[in-house]
This record gives C-alpha cells, structure tokens and sequence, in this order.
C-alpha cells in the first residue's frame, strides 16, 4: 500500500486545506482521479493539494464547493491559505485592508495592489525575483476581492506621474493597466488622483504610505521599507500622515484632470486604442 502522508491540520492555512479535502473527497467516495476527473484537472494536483505541496487557487477552491456540495468552505478557507502566502511582515497588513473601511495611499512608484491588472502584478512581483510568483500573483489578486464586497471599502489613491509614465511589464500591459483605471472613473467608492510631475515638491517626498479606517478599531498608518512594512496607531504620526495626504490630495490634479492626464498618457506613451468601458462600482 502506497504511503498516504498525514498532514497536522493546525501546522498552516495550506496544510488544513489539503487535509479537509482529503476528509472531503474520501468522504464523498471519489479516488485522486475520479474527483479530478469532476474538477477538470489532474490526480497528480489533487494529490499535491492533499499534501500541502500545491497551493490551491480561488478558482480550484470554488469548483470543489461544487463537486462536493461543501456549501463553500473551501471558498472561504481558501482566502486564508492565499494570504499565507505573502511574506510574513505583510501578511498583518493584508489582514487590516480586508477589515478597512477606508483607504487612502500615495503611491510613488507602481500602482497600488488593490488596482493592479494581473498582468502588471506579475511584472511587479517577477521584478523582485521571489521564488514563488505564481503564488503571491493568486494572493495579490486575491486582496482584490475587497473592492468587489457588497459595501467595499472608500479607496482614494494618489498616484505620482511617474506611476503612468514608468514601463512595467511593457508597452501592452501599461496601456491595459492605465485602461483599467480608467475604467473607475465614475466610481462612487473609488477614486483615483494623479500627482503630476510639475507639482515639483510635494507632502511626501520620503515615499508611499497608506492609511486606513475601520469601523470600530484604531486608524492605523502603514509605510514599506525595503525590507519589511511598518504599521502604527500612534496618534502623532496618524496626525503628521493625514495632513500630509491631505496636502497631496491638494496639490494633485481633480479625478477629472487626472483621468484626462491617464487618457494622454495611454495614447502617447502606449498607443492609441478605443477608449475602454468604463466601470461602476457599487
């Protein structure tokens, strides 16, 4: 008989996903093959999943709810597996922007995670050499979900000119990156501001930073240095933060201006296409 290894459930997010669906599928009387045979997939996968060698996807996730009638379970489990995911000092920070019900950041280098297209979230993630891409990629795209809630959080970003003008990933994903925000144009949740260029010095010239609000915990401040991310509660520099981003917000161009500015950027750097469907959130 072929050695079956017995996962510790508690070890991690992946290690109880893989042991629940082994529980699930020998429960339901299915083989490795047989169920794989239902999820369009391979044995070889499921018998990876099943041994936390392989993390699941979101959609993986949801076709198993399907197959096993697990009432979603696996949808919901899967999110936590994703996040596991992250490097350990973002992992806190990912928990926070799911509970956050408003978030504002200055980004001065790429666009902000919870805008990316997959696409531009490969070429910024590959850039950094990680030894798991495909499994940060699922995570990143993952937190994207938030905007997507039945009440999603208010997200005002501002982004630096440089933002548009740098070519991450090339010249096809810039133009559909920059579509994509174009697409949010005439949101009511989200809203996105460009910093230009001929602000010359601006409120936050020492980089990006985000804050965020939540419904009943502390406004919490968050910064990134090259090594790891940095989240305060302390009332000073929450206070320091605000009114930075307040002067940024000022000094920036309108949600107007700016996605006039996104439209030019896209056609002269990029090439000129049709503009693309515009996206209403709730």
């Amino acid at each position: 008989m072929a050695h079956i290894r017995q996962l510790d459930p508690s070890a991690s997010p992946l290690d109880h996903f893989g042991s629940e669906l082994r529980y699930w599928r020998e429960a339901a009387g299915f083989s490795q093959p047989q169920l794989g045979a239902k999820l369009f997939c391979t044995a070889s996968l499921i018998g990876q999943i099943e041994t936390a060698h392989k993390v699941p996807t979101r959609d993986f996730a949801e076709r198993v709810d399907s197959v096993l009638g697990t009432g979603g379970a696996f949808a919901r489990l899967v999110g936590l597996v994703l996040r596991s995911q992250l490097p350990a000092w973002f992992q806190e920070y990912a928990g926070l922007e799911a509970k956050a019900t408003y978030i504002s950041t200055y980004q001065a280098q790429v666009v902000h995670g919870l805008l990316q297209t997959e696409a531009y979230a490969r070429a910024v993630i590959e850039s950094a050499l990680p030894d798991n891409p495909e499994e940060l990629l699922g995570a990143r795209l993952d937190r994207q979900r938030v905007l997507d809630r039945r009440v999603p959080p208010q997200l005002w970003v501002v982004l630096d000119e440089a933002v548009l003008v740098r070519k991450t990933g090339g010249r096809e994903v810039m133009w559909n990156q920059l579509a994509y925000l174009l697409g949010f144009r005439n949101s009511r949740t989200v809203k996105i501001q460009v910093l230009p260029f001929l602000a010359g010095q601006h409120a936050s010239l020492a980089g990006a930073f985000t804050l965020m609000r939540f419904e009943s915990d502390p406004d919490i401040l968050y910064t990134e240095d090259f090594a790891q991310g940095h989240a305060t509660a302390n009332q000073e520099i929450l206070r320091v933060g605000s009114l930075s981003y307040a002067r940024l917000q000022a000094t920036a161009l309108s949600v107007e201006d700016s996605a006039a500015l996104i439209s030019r950027v896209m056609e002269e750097r990029y090439g000129d296409r049709a503009e693309p469907d515009e996206r209403d959130l709730a």
